[in-house]
């Protein structure tokens, strides 16, 4: 994973709710994550109010455009409990101890602990949902899908039959 550190690290913070520390560090992601200028432009370019609004918009309302991973696998069933588990499991086994507001399949929780450890297992097994999560983000006409774009483009390709 030569190089992609502050890649993901970047996009964590790109996919969190644009609060006003995100706006202050607007100018050090566009400068150390290139590959998100067209996210940290239209961010940069946006009143704080209609982003903050556009944020709610995408990802608040439904889950197609869920940040959860293990929704696209499991949805809202038992199995997901168990899915949560693993993902709390992993981030133990290197050392770290989830905390916070968010469940830890949280894709900015996902890609800080890509970031951190190297470790692009997560990534790679949910690569699917990923996949789809662009895919419908792009169909929306988001800025947030140049941050998926990024994102799984250091990613190997979905095995075939993957898709859950």
């Amino acid at each position: 994973m030569p190089g992609f550190e502050v890649l993901y690290q970047a996009a964590a913070l790109c996919l969190t709710y644009p609060d006003e520390e995100f706006r202050a560090r607007l100018p050090l992601l566009r400068e150390a994550a290139p590959q998100l200028r067209v996210f940290t432009d239209h961010a940069a370019s946006t009143g704080q109010a209609e982003l903050e609004a556009h944020y709610v918009e995408v990802f608040d309302f439904k889950n197609r455009h869920s940040l959860y991973l293990s929704w696209w696998s499991d949805g809202d069933t038992r199995r997901r409990g168990m899915s949560l588990v693993r993902f709390k499991e992993l981030y133990r086994v290197h050392g770290l101890e989830f905390t916070g507001e968010e469940l830890p399949d949280f894709l900015p929780a996902v890609l800080e602990f890509t970031s951190r450890t190297g470790d692009l297992g997560l990534l790679v097994e949910h690569r699917d949902a990923l996949d789809q999560l662009r895919a419908r983000l792009g169909t929306a006409g988001t800025p947030y899908a140049c941050v998926l774009d990024a994102v799984c483009a250091t990613l190997p390709p979905a095995p075939a039959g993957a898709r859950r």
